[in-house]
């Protein structure tokens, strides 16, 4: 009773917050979302020196994660007159983090590369490109983009949660994902799928069917996320990415569909 008491209440405060950071300006969203890039690189770091016995710099890695969700952030939405030289250090960063293995008189120069390189590209760029998304068609900072993903995915995993704990049957990859069924997966579709209807009654960004395409395409990269980020915890045989949150694991654990459904939305939404 008490863990759940506690996974509760981290979950109404964790919604609270992300909720009212995305709606007030886009300075609190910048701020939320900066550290939580930080925390998700410095999260996958962790895992990684820790089961996969790596040893590049974690510190340069959050670095690296961090300025390039600001860059993009002032790219968007600051006035900067040369835009293009804000990704510089960022660059030069990157070079300088795999020149550096040269140096190194112990091996494992292949695995750092190919993990630092994880680290930005799974970890940090897709919280990067909420930037793109809320500005999309404007320049101008715009929640509803945002916050429409999170209702999506939250209808989309409480239509999952109640359909397969009631009817699930029919697994969906058992050995990655043991829980989920195809049973929750349509029902958490038709969840989502009705929360983008609900959606387009009240924003006219989108047609109605285009924001129920748009819900479809949440469940069907945030699926995929979670089952990406489920894949690599079995492999490392681990549970939870982290403990930060209590009862919900770790920043990753609670992103893992955002990750994948964020590049997934940019892209529909450059295709309708």
């Amino acid at each position: 009773m008490k863990k759940l008491i506690i996974r509760g209440a981290t979950g109404l405060i964790f919604v609270a917050l992300l909720i009212s950071a995305i709606l007030y300006n886009y300075i609190s969203f910048g701020v939320l979302f900066a550290i939580v890039t930080g925390l998700a690189v410095n999260e996958f770091c962790n895992l990684v020196k820790e089961h996969k016995k790596t040893t590049f710099s974690t510190y340069l890695a959050v670095l690296g994660g961090v300025y390039l969700f600001f860059a993009l952030f002032a790219t968007t939405y600051l006035n900067v007159s040369n835009t293009m030289m804000l990704f510089v250090p960022y660059i030069l960063l990157v070079i300088y983090m795999f020149i550096r293995e040269l140096y190194r008189k112990e091996g494992g120069a292949t695995d750092n590369y190919a993990y630092f390189t994880l680290s930005q590209v799974y970890a940090a760029l897709p919280f990067a490109l909420l930037n793109v998304l809320a500005a999309h068609g404007s320049g101008v900072y715009n929640y509803i983009y945002p916050i429409a993903i999170f209702i999506f995915l939250w209808s989309n995993d409480t239509g999952a949660f109640c359909v397969g704990c009631s009817i699930g049957r029919h697994k969906m990859f058992e050995r990655i994902s043991p829980k989920k069924s195809w049973e929750g997966f349509v029902g958490g579709a038709v969840t989502a799928i009705l929360a983008g209807y609900i959606v387009s009654l009240f924003f006219d960004q989108l047609n109605t069917l285009q924001w129920m395409g748009m819900s479809a395409t949440v469940v069907a990269a945030g699926t995929m996320g979670d089952l990406i980020e489920s894949c690599m915890k079995r492999e490392m045989g681990i549970k939870d990415s982290g403990n930060i949150l209590p009862g919900h694991g770790g920043i990753l654990d609670r992103f893992d569909s955002t990750i994948l459904a964020v590049p997934a939305v940019i892209v529909y939404l450059c295709l309708i």
